[in-house]
């Protein structure tokens, strides 16, 4: 990263308060429009990459930047497919630039997709979640251009979760999309912070080193809440949602609803069979958001965690397995039917530990407990890379 950078960063931090809002990498052209000046651009983007009220690649392509290609990710360059849908490539109908996906079967892009590169810009919105997979994708743009002499310029962003560091650290045998490198399901980073992590850290494929420059922000400490102005997936389109998110995902690899198919996705939990929790749902298809929702069209008995998010979790958060646990008591097939997707839940946790510590009735404390020392080293190793005061 370019020393000047990396100080004004760190002494604009140190004298801007924690109120206000944050003034995003993307905001600063005059830093990194000299870095593309004659250079051929490819832009990892998606609806988060705005600056003021206007895209980042409008804004590029008005400033006379050689975009020649756009890299998008899961839910696409304009942010409008549900999780896990495959995303085509295709051309933006604005600009008229191709766009390639890197969601699908092709997540990291290919040599052919790399070629006549100088440059890749990566400015997108992540939640601070190892599982939520835009980190993934910059994991292999990085890769990517370091195989290929591409550098690449990170526009950092601020971490709505960036106020804690908590969860199980992920053990490599578990390695997929939602969890490439061994860091807890909160790593407390913002995403130009990851980006230097996993480059100073060798996790990059055969140790290669990416060519990187992160352009801070101004005005952000990991004390800052942050409201993000444009939801950064169809289904986290609140605070109160982004909040539970780290805990709430889990359920994912289980029979119980998150409420996808309904207005509160991810604020709300449950089950037709669940015996417990006061409130009621019922998961309809939503197109574009959950097409297919679990439980669809089934009463849901369940709790509504909406309000609690407002009241606590903006100021205070952690990692909870108090969720899963209370469904799994309460499921009544618990041993045989609640873990719908074994390898799916052992991917999001990092480990298969945790499943099997549920399965054996570990309370909460001693599950925290078993995680407690690979999370305090992680802590440690990350401070190297802060480019922010910490919440500490």
């Amino acid at each position: 990263m370019n020393k000047r950078f990396f100080f004004i960063a760190i002494f604009i931090a140190l004298v801007t308060p924690t109120i206000g809002q944050p003034v995003v990498g993307a905001a600063y052209m005059d830093d990194y429009l000299p870095l593309l000046d004659g250079k051929k651009v490819a832009v990892c983007a998606n609806q988060t990459s705005i600056v003021g009220k206007v895209h980042l690649v409008d804004t590029l392509v008005a400033r006379k930047v050689n975009v020649v290609s756009i890299f998008c990710p899961e839910h696409g360059f304009r942010g409008e497919a549900e999780a896990g849908a495959s995303i085509s490539s295709s051309v933006d109908a604005k600009t008229g630039i191709s766009i390639v996906s890197l969601y699908g079967k092709n997540k990291k892009p290919t040599l052919e997709q790399m070629k006549g590169l100088d440059v890749v810009v990566f400015d997108i919105q992540d939640v601070g979640c190892r599982f939520y997979t835009y980190i993934s994708t910059l994991s292999y743009v990085m890769e990517a251009a370091a195989e290929n002499g591409v550098s690449v310029i990170v526009l950092d962003r601020p971490n709505p979760n960036g106020y804690f560091v908590d969860g199980p650290v992920l053990d490599l045998k578990y390695r997929s999309f939602v969890g490439m490198h061994p860091v807890p399901v909160v790593h407390g980073m913002t995403i130009g912070e990851y980006a230097r992590m996993v480059n100073g850290e060798g996790w990059l494929a055969n140790g290669v080193t990416c060519d990187l420059t992160v352009v801070p922000m101004t005005g952000y400490t990991h004390r800052t809440r942050y409201s993000l102005p444009v939801a950064p997936s169809p289904n986290l389109q609140t605070d109160e949602a982004i909040y539970l998110y780290p805990s709430l995902c889990l359920f994912e690899g289980t029979a119980i609803s998150v409420g996808r198919g309904t207005p509160t996705p991810f604020q709300v939990y449950g089950h037709p069979s669940l015996k417990t929790g006061d409130f009621h749902f019922t998961p309809h298809p939503i197109k574009g958001v959950s097409e297919n929702p679990p439980q669809k069209g089934l009463d849901c008995r369940g709790f509504d965690l909406t309000s609690y998010a407002s009241r606590m979790l903006d100021s205070t958060n952690a990692f909870s397995v108090s969720y899963v646990l209370t469904a799994f008591e309460n499921f009544p097939q618990n041993q045989t039917e609640f873990f719908t997707n074994i390898a799916f839940f052992d991917k999001l946790a990092g480990t298969d530990q945790l499943r099997k510590q549920i399965l054996s009735h570990r309370t909460e404390s001693e599950i925290r407990a078993s995680w407690q020392p690979q999370l305090d080293e992680f802590k440690q190793m990350r401070k190297k890379y802060l480019l922010y005061p910490d919440f500490e």
